[in-house]
């Protein structure tokens, strides 16, 4: 059985002196690639030396929106020439975020750094990796005024409602499901599986966050990409598919998707 982490953060500093052993031990658990996501232009190196150094790891730029406030005045030029150098590299993780999370962020600094990026992927005909909480209304109105995406825009740990699933799937999106969407209500959560095409549907892990909901006080603080096993047996007993068909199902949209020149997948 095949898996592909779609998003995780594997430079991020509280895991990145681990990083050897949590890509050996989700390797033993048939993960066979990582989609690594920069936050800002401080992690940058680090996702870039990290896909050089792994075989397994897919290298992505971006500026996610809580670390807007961080950029250099020339960060569009700088990244535009990291993709020159990296052609096996797609983007992310870029965003737009309503959310407490995002408190005392500016949104218009936000949407002004999210449009930009997200031309640059149409541009450059790669895959982007999006973070959206609370704020679909936006995405869906620059995503119709940017795309269609046929590279795809990856709604990373997806929790939007069903109902934007349709409008969204139509302009090119993914929609990737982490530990996250086992905290979600499973009246909604079925709802959600039940509006995911078949060929748009990915699993993730979001690590070193998204930690899946467990019963079991010895769970670690701290997620891993061997832990997109759990997420693939929740989102199976949730949707009635099996297991293994599920895994080949999102295991192959995924290499689909990450299947763009340059790719290390091709």
């Amino acid at each position: 059985m095949k898996l592909f982490d779609a998003h995780c953060h594997l430079q991020d500093k509280r895991v990145i002196d681990k990083a050897p052993e949590l890509i050996s031990a989700a390797l033993a658990v048939g993960v066979t690639n990582f989609a690594v996501n920069g936050t800002s232009e401080k992690d940058w190196d680090l996702v870039k030396e990290m896909g050089e150094m792994y075989p397994s790891v897919i290298p992505c730029f971006g500026i996610h929106p809580w670390f807007i406030a961080d950029r250099s005045p020339h960060w569009l030029n700088t990244l535009r020439m990291l993709f020159e150098t990296t052609p096996t590299a797609a983007v992310g993780e870029i965003g737009l975020d309503k959310s407490p999370l995002a408190a005392g962020i500016d949104y218009s600094d936000q949407l002004a750094v999210f449009r930009p990026q997200l031309e640059l992927a149409k541009e450059l005909n790669k895959p982007v990796a999006a973070h959206c909480i609370d704020a679909f209304d936006d995405l869906l109105e620059i995503m119709r005024s940017v795309g269609p995406f046929p590279a795809g825009v990856i709604l990373h740990s997806f929790n939007g409602t069903a109902e934007v699933v349709p409008k969204l799937a139509e302009l090119g999106a993914y929609f990737s499901l982490s530990g996250w969407f086992t905290y979600i209500d499973e009246k909604i959560a079925k709802n959600t599986l039940k509006s995911i095409p078949s060929d748009r549907f990915l699993l993730e892990t979001d690590s070193p966050d998204g930690l899946p909901k467990s019963d079991e006080s010895s769970e670690p603080i701290l997620n891993e990409p061997a832990n997109i096993v759990a997420v693939l047996e929740y989102v199976s007993n949730l949707s009635n598919i099996k297991k293994e068909d599920l895994a080949e199902l999102t295991y192959g949209n995924t290499v689909r998707l990450f299947s763009y020149p340059g790719s290390k997948l091709l």
